[in-house]
This record gives C-alpha cells, sequence and structure tokens, in this order.
C-alpha cells in the first residue's frame, strides 16, 4: 500500500487534506481528513503539523479495517487525536533539578590573587 499526500482545501472553521491510497496497480481510492481551525493555536497544533496527523490517522485507520468494515473515505481529527500527537511530537522536557543549600556570600569567597572575589 502507498499513501500519497495530494494538498488541503481551506474552508471557513476548517481544513481537509487529500490523499490517495493505492493498494494495488490501477486501485486508487481516495480519502479525506478534516482538521478544525480551532485545533490551529498556539498552544496547539501548528499549521506545519496538518498533513502529518492527518496521516498517523489514515494510517492508523487503515491498519484496523477489515474486508467487511473498509475505513470510511472521509475522516477527521479530534480531540484525543491532537493530545496524542503533542504528546508524541513535544514530550515535556523534564526539569532541571534545583541544587540544594544556600549560596556563600560574597565575604566568605576566596580571593583570587588580584584582590578580587
Amino acid at each position: 500500500m502507498y499513501i500519497q499526500y495530494v494538498g488541503f482545501d481551506s474552508a471557513t472553521g476548517s481544513r481537509t487534506y487529500t490523499f490517495h491510497v493505492i493498494d494495488a496497480p490501477n486501485q486508487v481510492r481516495d480519502f479525506t481528513v478534516k482538521v478544525e481551525a480551532e485545533a490551529f493555536r498556539p498552544e496547539g497544533l501548528g499549521l506545519q503539523d496538518g498533513p502529518c496527523i492527518c496521516y498517523a490517522r489514515l494510517v492508523r485507520e487503515l491498519g484496523a479495517q477489515t474486508s467487511e468494515s473498509p475505513t470510511q473515505a472521509c475522516l477527521s481529527i479530534g480531540e484525543l487525536d491532537i493530545k496524542d500527537y503533542l504528546e508524541q511530537h513535544n514530550p515535556k522536557k523534564p526539569q532541571a533539578k534545583k541544587k540544594d543549600g544556600p549560596v556563600a556570600p560574597l565575604a566568605d569567597m576566596p580571593e583570587d590573587g588580584w584582590g578580587r572575589r
């Protein structure tokens, strides 16, 4: 199977990403994945994330399809998809440990030989 990103269309309130899925020679299926515009915000998805999150959703759906239950041609991205995507692509960095103990006052620091502390 080969998945080809075709492009996107912007509409009021959303973006719809289009993909061709080639299963066998001369057997092409078209899929669209819709993302609501409010998902693209500073603490959410960036515009550059649109094709990637839609591709990931399509791959997941195609992997779960059966001959009795093929993947729907029109999919959409929900809050859970966004949360999972952001956790995978923007993991939280562990915070640096703070050193315990007081800082030595300047008067307690030795001179450097030039009379400076």
